[in-house]
């Protein structure tokens, strides 16, 4: 179960990959390193009706999890960062 934005004495959050467990670096509710979040408002016709879902995954388990896809994973580059 991941823990997020449960806050401590310092008002940083703890956020953490689903799949390893792996606590991520937030300074300052900030979050320090790069992660894959994941939400999904399920619908009618799903075994999850009306349940919404939400998950992290660490950089190393997102390239471990989409390195097994069947059809790989659609990148576009961004040519500005705002």
């Amino acid at each position: 179960m991941v823990k997020r934005a449960a806050s401590n004495k310092n008002d940083d959050m703890q956020i953490y990959c689903n799949a390893c467990g792996k606590k991520l670096k937030v300074e300052n509710g900030i979050l320090k390193e790069d992660a894959f979040e994941a939400v999904k408002e399920w619908g009618y016709f799903s075994e999850w009706d009306t349940q919404i879902h939400r998950f992290n995954l660490c950089e190393m388990c997102y390239k471990k999890i989409t390195g097994e896809f069947k059809i790989p994973v659609e990148v576009k580059n961004k040519t500005e960062i705002m």
